[in-house]
């Protein structure tokens, strides 16, 4: 063995070794592993730099905006609401249509996000149809975790394998190279989870612990403007444009009370709604035609569009919370008069118990209401240490942008028609498409640098060198002679399923992006040695490292409904390894059928 790949190895091992004990978060890791390359002499800079500059990091960068743009702008909302009203209350039912709903989202935005979007509806859901949610979420979760398999662009460890074929001569994958592969696998996990529902645990899942703080239940009043659109249209009309968004808690009008069941009665330009609205609905009033805050309206100036895109001007909106014996309580909000006392308007009021019922200014408070304060900035800070308020907190609200789907659901569309032809590199494409949601004002600059998940980024760009080192120092050669010298005689098939079965227990301690970049170098010379084409050893190898659900440590998706489902490790187990084998097996067979010329269907040939 060479002196340069003793040291590589020596590298690699404390790689591995810092990745498992998770002393250090990945990214740093991985950015240590590329100095300790270039420092050792094994890597040029320009080599181990490569990776920041890669399709890899740069797809996975654009990817994130473009969900960003899908959400600010209400698509996911929309289609996670209609997933679950198309679910119903059978459990066979909910499973039918969520698990490909999900994975069909999760093929073109990041996993994590779509389970997490998916989520809180799959446990309404539960709670609404009186059904068992362990029986929703893992099914859910496995989904959004096979999406990924249907496009190169939803998994890091896709592109990462289509880079190093590149970097090994071989003609990179189109964007749906991978597609019949992900599509067997979806319905090989859709047709499991309904004939093996028996495996998942009956538990109603985890009480909603944070019912304190639903953000549902904040109240504020909506005002009808002249020549608004809804002046002359029903209240019915109203609910059913806002059902998925608010809901309305009263009717006024000349600040008397409507009939709140007359749900055909025409609205009119002045009249009131109570409303309960989530956070981002509140912040995101301004860009709806003919509606605005009544307070706003009422006590403030609103300023020209177009200066202050995230606030009503120089004002903010910031939450207070009514202290114990505060000399607010037991007053009403018109009482104490905030504009000219405080020079700040209430435009929001959150209570934990009971709902509110008439004018927002004439509700008395109660110690620990939760306030919603519309003012200046330098009024806030004189009001910070006003004793009546326990604590002044930031309203956290992104800005629903929800009159540009249309526009954000066509650039996503454009993007993917463009690396699809190869009209353009599809690192070109989605960067622009990137960069059209920011100009089109789909989603802002600040939100798109959040919603990029930098460790993502950074671990891709370290771990690149990882595969180059391994290729570039023989170890992979070596590895995988060393491999081949014990499977010799073997199938093609079943050396598909060995690279499979390798990522897919390496990935249970490792990302799904590490492992790829680790063992691809091995698939890539077993292939060499058989004198086969290396792209299904390849795929199968990136297969494992991303369909692979032994443990819930895996996937990160998983980790997310843990809790709410009161999973337990051992239930992972239970459906976990035999649905693992099933999907090495298909992904095998169906990567052997493509590129091998093996047959389609059993004892078929």
């Amino acid at each position: 063995m060479e002196s340069q790949q003793i040291v590589f190895l020596v590298i690699l091992a404390v790689t591995l070794v810092l990745f498992i004990s998770g002393r250090l978060r990945v990214d740093l890791v991985a950015l240590l592993a590329t100095l300790a390359l270039t420092l050792a002499g094994i890597l040029k800079p320009a080599q181990a730099l490569s990776g920041f500059a890669s399709e890899p990091a740069i797809i996975v960068a654009a990817v994130f905006v473009l969900s960003a743009g899908l959400s600010a702008t209400g698509i996911t909302d929309r289609i996670g609401a209609a997933i679950g009203r198309a679910a119903g209350g059978r459990e066979w039912r909910a499973i039918a249509v969520t698990m490909p709903a999900t994975a069909a989202m999760a093929a073109f935005s990041h996993h994590l996000m779509i389970t997490a979007m998916m989520l809180p509806v799959m446990m309404r859901l539960a709670r609404e149809q009186q059904l068992a949610a362990s029986r929703l979420l893992m099914p859910m979760s496995l989904a959004a975790s096979l999406g990924t398999t249907l496009t190169l662009i939803s998994a890091p460890a896709f592109l990462l394998a289509n880079d190093l074929l590149s970097r090994a001569g071989q003609p990179r994958l189109d964007l749906f190279a991978i597609t019949p592969i992900g599509i067997v696998l979806v319905l090989v996990g859709m047709l499991y989870m309904l004939a093996g529902r028996w495996l998942l645990p009956k538990r109603q899942g985890e009480e909603d612990s944070g019912d304190y703080l639903r953000l549902e239940r904040y109240y504020t009043e909506l005002l009808v403007e002249e020549d608004s659109p809804w002046a002359g249209r029903t209240l019915g009309e109203f609910e059913e444009a806002f059902s998925e968004r608010l809901q309305v808690a009263d009717w006024l009008r000349h600040g008397l009370r409507r009939r709140r069941n007359d749900t055909g009665g025409f609205l009119r330009a002045g009249d009131v709604l109570l409303v309960r609205a989530s956070p981002d609905e509140i912040a995101s009033v301004r860009d709806e035609p003919g509606l605005t805050l009544h307070a706003v309206a009422k006590y403030g100036e609103k300023p020209a569009d177009g200066h202050a895109p995230e606030s009503f001007g120089e004002e903010q909106l910031v939450q207070a919370v009514v202290a114990p014996h505060s000399e607010f309580v037991g007053r009403s909000v018109s009482g104490i008069d905030f504009l000219h006392n405080l020079g700040v308007v209430v435009v929001g009021l959150w209570r934990k118990q009971g709902w509110l019922h008439g004018e927002l200014s004439e509700v008395r408070l109660e110690e620990g209401d939760l306030l919603v304060l519309w003012g200046s900035q330098h009024k806030f800070q004189q009001l910070s240490d006003h004793r009546g308020f326990l604590m002044l907190m930031p309203f956290d609200a992104q800005r629903s942008r929800r009159r540009r789907w249309p526009v954000a659901l066509g650039i996503m569309l454009a993007s993917v028609v463009a690396a699809a032809t190869e009209w353009l590199p599809p690192q070109i494409a989605f960067l622009a498409g990137a960069v059209a949601m920011v100009l089109s004002r789909c989603v802002t600059l600040e939100r798109a640098y959040e919603e990029i998940d930098v460790r993502i980024y950074v671990m891709i760009a370290g771990v690149i060198p990882l595969g180059i080192a391994m290729d570039q120092t023989g170890t992979a050669q070596r590895l995988a002679d060393l491999l081949l010298a014990h499977v010799d005689g073997l199938s093609p098939l079943t050396l598909l399923l060995v690279m499979f079965s390798a990522a897919a227990l390496l990935t249970q301690i490792l990302s799904d992006a590490a492992t790829t970049v680790l063992l691809t170098p091995i698939a890539l010379a077993v292939a060499e040695g058989l004198h086969l084409p290396p792209v299904p050893f390849v795929i199968c190898t990136a297969m494992g490292a991303v369909a692979s659900f032994l443990t819930p440590i895996g996937h990160h998706g998983n980790l997310l409904i843990l809790n709410p489902g009161q999973y337990r490790f051992a239930d992972f187990l239970k459906v976990g390894v035999p649905l693992t084998a099933l999907i090495g097996l298909a992904a095998a067979w169906t990567a052997r059928w493509l590129w091998l010329g093996g047959p389609l269907w059993p004892f078929v040939h």
